[in-house]
């Protein structure tokens, strides 16, 4: 997957916000899951995937039905925004704990 930034957790966030509650930790976890593949097919074939984009969790988020950003007030998009911290925070872990068994 590309390097993470602020827009790629909030188009995450956006998506997530159209689902039911339980639905939500599955889904961004195919998220993370194709955003992973469409960078290795981008890196293998010099050009982006015909679904999932250019390897960025936002082409994937986009991909998705969602709703436009709303305020930071909104008790249940934080939480949205929370669950991407830390799903992308529990990605990283795996990805080292791999690497670090490849040694």
């Amino acid at each position: 997957m590309r390097p993470v930034l602020h827009g790629d957790v909030v188009a995450a966030g956006c998506a997530l916000l159209m689902l039911a509650p339980e639905g939500r930790e599955p889904c961004l976890e195919r998220m993370l899951e194709r955003a992973s593949a469409a960078d290795r097919y981008r890196k293998r074939l010099g050009r982006v995937h015909p679904k999932w984009g250019n390897g960025s969790l936002m082409a994937v988020a986009r991909s998705y039905p969602h709703r436009r950003e709303p305020a930071l007030d909104d008790a249940e998009y934080c939480a949205c925004l929370a669950m991407v911290f830390e799903a992308l925070v529990a990605w990283r872990l795996r990805g080292a704990a791999l690497s670090r068994g490849r040694r």
